[in-house]
């Protein structure tokens, strides 16, 4: 069977990660993680904090990643860790719970970024079928080639860098606002440990993405140098821009103004004399072009997980195939993004948000603790090796486990739930892929 090609290089790597993880994170979660800390001060704490347990994260990433650099990510190292059951969990709970999501989540979002100049596109039936329209569009662009696709990428993450940057210089002409050194607003029975943590825990959506290049690790050249530099250098990147505009909106927007917009854009440029004229157009074309971003992102990504394990027979066999003429995973990209459109007629972004952030936390803690298997193997031979890494992983699944506790405080517990429920709908799946894949060999 053909084999993928290692075309990605750093520089897309670095636009994929960084395109992957800023999308609608930073428009429609500042004025939610402030309203979970009830202050400026401490949203801007709970912004750092969510980028800091990144770091021993990206160590032991870097380390798995550079270990077996193929298609699959997670589903690979469990895989190699005695573990198929809950390999094919892995990726289920990937397919339905987080990824196929993400996609709708931005896609829908990015659309409705436009509705300061088409007032109808902030809730209706055009906004989703140009939400379908966008995901098609990106779509034709990665089934026909990879290169192509990182190379959109690379401009779209240039893009949507500008206006966060420029926010952030803008932002320390008023760093001595009075607002950013206001108390919590909420009950005082809440402890510093518990606002703080709920407040990183709706930074989750932000942040995710990371990981998403390992999904690829099979496509980039060479990989015991790109993924490490890729994984450590995109996150000091984000984590600045994070910080600082988190920083500038809450010393621009008084907070009570700043949390009445949650569910909706925070936009701090209203708030900047300069800006005050075009402010709304303004954040509107940021807001659209960072999230398409993250849509293309997700979209060359993601499918690269359903191609790996339907390469040993565990799902569905049309994911496994590459394009006869393009080389890529084109069933498993189109699969993907025909089920994303699907979603978008079928659920609201805040229930989506809380499916999504479950999983995603659970999927994290899963990969972190098996490279205590990993290491006992023989084939384990990494590239880069995490400094510390027991330490480091210890770390990563700690945060994991305080992030759950932060989730359940901050999304409605009917999103989380379902994620949950559609987890578990994969143990009979699996057993029935194994049972044909037990036929095909004679066992």
């Amino acid at each position: 069977m053909r084999d993928v090609r290692r075309q990605i290089n750093l520089n897309h790597s670095l636009a994929i990660i960084i395109g992957t993880v800023i999308g609608s994170g930073v428009f429609i979660q500042l004025p939610i993680v402030q309203q979970a800390t009830g202050s400026p001060g401490l949203a801007i704490i709970a912004w750092l904090i969510g980028g800091i347990i990144w770091l021993p994260q990206l160590f032991i990433l870097a380390e798995m990643g550079t270990a077996y650099p193929q298609q699959g990510f997670g589903y690979l190292y469990l895989q190699k860790a005695g573990s198929p059951g809950l390999a094919f969990i892995y990726v289920w709970t990937v397919f339905w719970t987080s990824d196929t999501p993400s996609i709708t989540i931005l896609a829908v979002a990015a659309v409705a970024a436009l509705d300061v100049f088409f007032p109808v596109l902030a809730d209706s039936y055009q906004t989703k079928i140009i939400a379908a329209l966008i995901i098609m569009a990106l779509t034709w662009v990665h089934v026909r080639s990879v290169n192509r696709g990182g190379q959109l990428q690379v401009l779209l993450t240039i893009v949507k860098l500008s206006p966060l940057v420029l926010l952030s210089v803008l932002g320390f002409f008023f760093f001595d606002s009075p607002h950013l050194f206001m108390s919590s607003t909420l009950a005082a029975d809440k402890s510093l440990f518990v606002l703080v943590t709920a407040g990183v825990a709706a930074t989750v959506w932000s942040y995710a993405g990371f990981p998403n290049i390992l999904y690829m690790a099979g496509e980039i050249k060479e990989p015991g140098k790109t993924l490490p530099m890729a994984l450590l250098g995109s996150l000091l990147v984000v984590t600045a821009v994070y910080v600082l505009v988190a920083a500038a909106t809450g010393a621009l927007v008084p907070h009570d103004v700043l949390v009445g917009s949650a569910g909706g854009f925070a936009n701090p440029f209203k708030y900047l004399p300069w800006f005050a004229g075009i402010a709304a157009g303004f954040l509107a074309i940021a807001a659209f072009t960072s999230m398409v971003g993250a849509t293309n992102a997700c979209i060359m990504v993601q499918p690269r997980i359903e191609y790996a394990i339907a390469q040993d027979n565990l799902f569905f066999p049309i994911f496994g195939k590459l394009h006869t003429k393009y080389g890529t995973p084109a069933n498993s990209i189109l699969i993907q993004s025909g089920l994303a459109i699907i979603m978008i007629f079928i659920g609201g972004i805040e229930a989506l948000m809380g499916y999504f952030t479950l999983s995603y936390i659970l999927q994290n803690l899963v990969v972190y603790v098996v490279i205590f298997w990993l290491r006992k193997r023989d084939d384990y031979r990494p590239a880069y090796k995490s400094p510390a890494w027991q330490l480091m992983a210890l770390l990563a699944i700690i945060f994991q486990v305080l992030l759950l506790f932060g989730t359940f405080n901050a999304f409605p517990l009917d999103g989380v739930l379902a994620a949950l429920i559609l987890i578990l709908t994969g143990l009979p799946v699996y057993f029935y892929f194994k049972k044909r894949q037990n036929l095909s060999t004679g066992h």
